[in-house]
């Protein structure tokens, strides 16, 4: 085979297995979505606490733009459509999930725009006051995709605007949902966002799951510089 034939090939080989990768992710997704109920996965609470503790910690106004990326149908936006936040967006890869909190949310869904995207694919004209992560970031494993999670993040927040991550720590499970995880530690989230952000605090926690079992958390905030 001719070299440049050879090398499209490759080119066309590697592109077709980003391609299917995404694709599995999503297709993943939707799966959980479709099959199970919003208390039949680890990461349910019907009362976010730590996360809205963060909003009132930090005394985040009203009408400051706020993202949960991968949400799915946690109940962080009834929460903060209940606390009067009235600038929500809420991005998930899975439309079922997104159609879940729509159905619950009933007439309130109006309040809050939802995007239906891989936050990798992701890109955004609005800037954000606040971009709230919990247990979505640490399913990102490659280093591409982590510098690239970074570089959305930076793009999309406002100066001195927040980012609050949570993640599996050093001490939690393996694997969320069957998939593979990024476990970090302080030093770990520093290490990649430091350079652009400046960190605000950290702490670890416990998670109670719906089946009785405990997976250890930690949470950053962060503050661009």
């Amino acid at each position: 085979m001719e070299l440049g034939k050879l090398k499209r090939l490759v080119v066309h080989q590697k592109v077709t297995a980003v391609k299917q990768l995404v694709m599995n992710k999503k297709e993943h997704w939707e799966n959980v979505f479709s099959t199970k109920q919003e208390n039949e996965v680890s990461w349910y609470q019907k009362v976010p606490q730590t996360s809205i503790d963060f909003f009132v910690k930090n005394a985040i106004p009203k009408d400051a733009a706020i993202i949960d990326v991968g949400g799915g149908d946690s109940y962080l936006m009834d929460n903060l459509l209940e606390m009067g936040y009235s600038n929500l967006y809420l991005l998930d890869i899975s439309e079922h999930a997104i159609h879940r909190i729509q159905n619950r949310l009933g007439a309130k869904a109006a309040q809050v725009t939802f995007i239906v995207s891989d936050v990798l694919d992701f890109q955004s004209e609005v800037r954000f006051e606040v971009w709230h992560d919990r247990a979505s970031f640490h399913f990102l494993t490659s280093p591409d995709d982590i510098a690239k999670y970074k570089s959305i993040v930076t793009n999309s927040i406002n100066q001195k605007g927040y980012l609050f991550v949570g993640t599996f720590s050093e001490n939690g499970p393996l694997k969320c949902s069957g998939l593979e995880i990024t476990h970090y530690s302080e030093d770990k989230f520093n290490a990649v966002f430091g350079s652009d952000f400046e960190a605000v605090s950290c702490f670890t926690e416990n998670h109670q799951t719906p089946f009785n079992t405990t997976q250890n958390f930690i949470f950053s905030t962060f503050k661009k510089q």
